[in-house]
């Protein structure tokens, strides 16, 4: 399964959540341009801030994230350092499930991600006993940055895979 970013009404399936929801000013969004998808905006450290999401359910993944063994990403970054985060029905609200990573800024890399490899974090405080990962019961997917670096921000993405083995 290939999630690409060929079809302009991918934007309309991403939306933010940045700092603003504790009084931060930090600004995000999710383009879909010329076949590659864009998490980009500008994080700012002011009032508390420094965090910059976006988030889209896993419809139309086929075959399911249930059937996976984990994700990979075709991405190309710009230096700095985002996560991966997963929210799960095993999760609390304001938990996730993460992993970060750095792409390379001067070409495409695929990055695997097995399940294993996603710790459990809420509000960026490791949970020590959280479940693993269960894929059946991921009802989100998302991009963060929180690099405790202000200025702007491009991760281009431009594929999203289920890995079905290894």
């Amino acid at each position: 399964m290939t999630l690409n970013f060929n079809d302009p009404s991918e934007q309309q399936r991403w939306y933010a959540v940045d700092d603003g929801v504790m009084g931060g000013v930090s600004q995000s969004g999710f383009s879909v341009i010329e076949g590659e998808g864009r998490f980009h905006g500008e994080v700012s450290l002011e009032n508390g801030g420094g965090f910059a999401s976006v988030r889209r359910e896993p419809n139309g993944f086929e075959p399911t994230l249930a059937d996976a063994l984990g994700i990979a990403l075709t991405v190309r970054g710009d230096g700095r350092t985002y996560q991966l985060r997963l929210k799960s029905s095993s999760l609390g609200d304001a938990s996730a499930y993460r992993v970060k990573f750095t792409p390379a800024q001067d070409s495409w890399e695929t990055l695997h991600f097995p399940w294993s490899a996603f710790e459990a974090v809420r509000r960026g405080t490791m949970l020590s006993d959280a479940p693993e990962v269960m894929p059946s019961e991921i009802h989100q997917l998302g991009f963060l940055i929180a690099d405790r670096t202000a200025g702007p921000f491009c991760l281009q993405v431009s594929a999203i895979n289920v890995v079905l083995d290894k």
